[in-house]
C-alpha cells in the first residue's frame, strides 16, 4: 500500500512534475467548483425569466423593471433591460438585432474558465508522460550502478507509474466535469436565445397597426334593377 511517505520521497525524485500536478488538481477543483455553482445560479435565473414573460403580453410591464433593477448583474436581466430600454421609433428589426447582441456579450461570461479546465485536461496526461519518463531514467540509472539494490529499481519503476496514474486521473476526472460544465453552458445559452425570441413575439403588438374598419360601399346594379350591389374595397 502507498503510503503518505513514498509518495512524498516520489515526488521529490520526478523533479518536481508530481508537485505542478498536484498545483494542477487544486487548480481544476476550484474551476469545476466555481464553474458549477455559477452556472447553476445563471441556469436557475434563465428559467425562471422565461416562465415569467410566458404569463404576460406586453414587453413594456412594470414586474419586469422591478425584477431587472432587482439583480441588473445576471445574464437574463441584461437581456430583458435591452428590451426595456427599447425605442419604439426603430424599427422591430432593429430591436430584434439588439437583443441578439445582448446575447452575444453574455456569451463570454456564461463559459469563462472552461480554457483553464480544458487546458488541464490535455496538459495532466502529457506531464504524467514526463514523471514516467524521469521515473525510467532514475530506474536505468539505478540498473547501471553495480550492486544495485533491487528497492531502486522498483522505487524508479514506481515513481513512473505514479506519475502516469496522477495524470490520467486529473485528465479524468477534468474530462467528466468540463463536458458536464459544456451542456450547462449549452442549456444557459439556448435559455437566453429563447428569451430573445420571447421578448421580439412580445414587442411586436407595439408596432401592429390595425388596418381602419371600412363599411362596404353600396352601389345601384348599372342594370337598372334596383338591387344594390357590394364592392369591395382593397386594403393595401
Amino acid at each position: 500500500m502507498i503510503s503518505l511517505n513514498s509518495i512524498t520521497e516520489a515526488a521529490q525524485k520526478s523533479g518536481g512534475i508530481l508537485y505542478v500536478m498536484a498545483v494542477l488538481l487544486l487548480i481544476a477543483l476550484a474551476v469545476m467548483i466555481e464553474r458549477f455553482w455559477a452556472l447553476g445560479q445563471m441556469q436557475a435565473q434563465c428559467s425562471a425569466w422565461v416562465r415569467d414573460i410566458k404569463g404576460i403580453r406586453h414587453v413594456d410591464a412594470p414586474e419586469l423593471r422591478a425584477r431587472v433593477e432587482a439583480n441588473p448583474q445576471a445574464p437574463a436581466a441584461q437581456v430583458v433591460a435591452v428590451a426595456l430600454e427599447h425605442d419604439l421609433d426603430d424599427t422591430l428589426e432593429h430591436f430584434s438585432n439588439r437583443l441578439e447582441e445582448a446575447v452575444m456579450d453574455q456569451a463570454p461570461r456564461v463559459d469563462r474558465g472552461l480554457w483553464v479546465l480544458d487546458t488541464i485536461v490535455t496538459l495532466a496526461p502529457l506531464l504524467g508522460l514526463l514523471g514516467t519518463i524521469i521515473g525510467m531514467f532514475n530506474t536505468f540509472q539505478a540498473l547501471s550502478s553495480p550492486g544495485a539494490a533491487t528497492q531502486q529499481v522498483t522505487g524508479g519503476v514506481g515513481e513512473a507509474l505514479l506519475a502516469t496514474a496522477s495524470g490520467l486521473f486529473i485528465a479524468v476526472l477534468g474530462l467528466i466535469a468540463f463536458n458536464a460544465l459544456q451542456q450547462r453552458v449549452r442549456i444557459v445559452m439556448h435559455q437566453l436565445e429563447r428569451l430573445k425570441l420571447m421578448l421580439s413575439n412580445r414587442m411586436y403588438p407595439h408596432y401592429r397597426v390595425d388596418p381602419p374598419k371600412r363599411d362596404p360601399v353600396v352601389a345601384t346594379s348599372s342594370a337598372g334593377t334596383g338591387r344594390p350591389q357590394i364592392l369591395q374595397q382593397k386594403l393595401a
